[in-house]
């Protein structure tokens, strides 16, 4: 989320809406931001403005400055005891409010002290740990879990996987728009080429009842739906994991198909470290993470396992070489040269 720093737009058009909060997601929908961005920027507007009314007196955030938001900030810290990470999101929010809301790109802004990042050590599964995890959830859901394991991908970006992003003559899988909007490609593991066959004609089953109810179509990146207004009917666009309930879209109002709930494969998860005697703190995203660590355990080279996973700097694929040397035992301790091992 943190982009409030990009390159500013050029020619943006001018608001149509006149309360703040609409004026924040226009911009942010502009902008082609994620849905969960837009929620988090628009919950941290509001809790800045209520903050700063409290005593009964709202004032709009054109008529506050540096101040006022760092006070706000340092109740977070202070008070409320926020992470690093979720008081660099509220800075990021407030920031976006003034330069692309309020037009406001002022000194001070540039100015706000800004927590420092802590490297974490990441929670990873050995390879028995993650096999017996995987058995013990199935469905869509397992399929899903083999999928974000076997190709190190994000659960947002397995979830929004879309038919025609799968090639099973090239054993490829294209990850479109993830984080930092970027694409990439990853593979697609062989021994998933079933599983994914058979989830496909799940969703397909699914897609056919849509398009015999005459139900619009699934949701289309960017202003896609514009463009090609029937693309989103269509079996290529249709999701790998859809959901079995049709929903409404927070956006648009429309009711349709979406994706499978992010939280489904979370509850699956955790049943399943809990039945495996599992005592790590270990979420979706560990899986991930147990995909880069095994890749760098079987030799595979560090840029490589960069490019797999995204990212844009190999010094965040450098933390799993701290995993490495911790699981190698590291260094000896001296303690072992005077006692048996028990």
């Amino acid at each position: 989320m943190n982009r409030y720093n990009k390159d500013p737009k050029v020619g943006a058009p001018a608001l149509q809406s006149t309360r703040l909060l609409d004026q924040l997601r226009e911009r942010i929908r502009y902008l082609h931001y994620s849905l969960q961005t837009e929620k988090a920027y628009v919950y941290w507007a509001r809790f800045f403005v209520r903050w700063h009314g409290r005593n009964g007196e709202m004032r709009h955030p054109r008529t506050m400055g540096q101040a006022e938001v760092e006070a706000f900030l340092t109740m977070l810290a202070a008070e409320r005891q926020v992470s690093p990470a979720t008081h660099r999101q509220a800075l990021n929010a407030i920031l976006f409010l003034y330069k692309e809301v309020l037009g406001q790109d002022l000194p001070w802004l540039q100015s706000i002290g800004r927590p420092p990042e802590r490297k974490r050590i990441p929670v990873v599964l050995t390879v028995a740990e993650v096999q017996s995890v995987l058995a013990l959830i199935e469905g869509a859901e397992g399929v899903l879990a083999r999928l974000l394991y076997g190709t190190g991908m994000r659960l947002a970006e397995g979830l929004n996987l879309r038919v025609k992003d799968l090639d099973f003559d090239r054993h490829a899988i294209v990850v479109r728009s993830g984080k930092g909007d970027k694409d990439r490609v990853v593979m697609l593991p062989h021994s998933l080429v079933r599983s994914l066959r058979d989830q496909l004609a799940k969703s397909r089953a699914l897609w056919s009842t849509d398009r015999a109810s005459q139900r619009s179509g699934v949701f289309m990146p960017h202003a896609l739906e514009a463009k090609y207004p029937r693309a989103g009917e269509s079996w290529a666009w249709h999701w790998v994991f859809p959901s079995d309930k049709l929903s409404i879209d927070p956006r648009t109002g429309v009711e349709r198909r979406h994706h499978l709930f992010d939280e489904r494969l979370g509850n699956r998860l955790k049943a399943a470290l809990m039945h495996s005697g599992i005592a790590k703190h270990a979420t979706v995203h560990t899986l991930r993470h147990s995909f880069a660590t095994h890749l760098l355990q079987a030799g595979t080279d560090i840029r490589t396992v960069q490019e797999l996973l995204g990212h844009s700097d190999v010094s965040t694929t450098m933390i799993y070489t701290h995993v490495l040397k911790v699981a190698a035992g590291g260094t000896a301790s001296p303690l072992d040269t005077l006692l048996p091992a028990h």
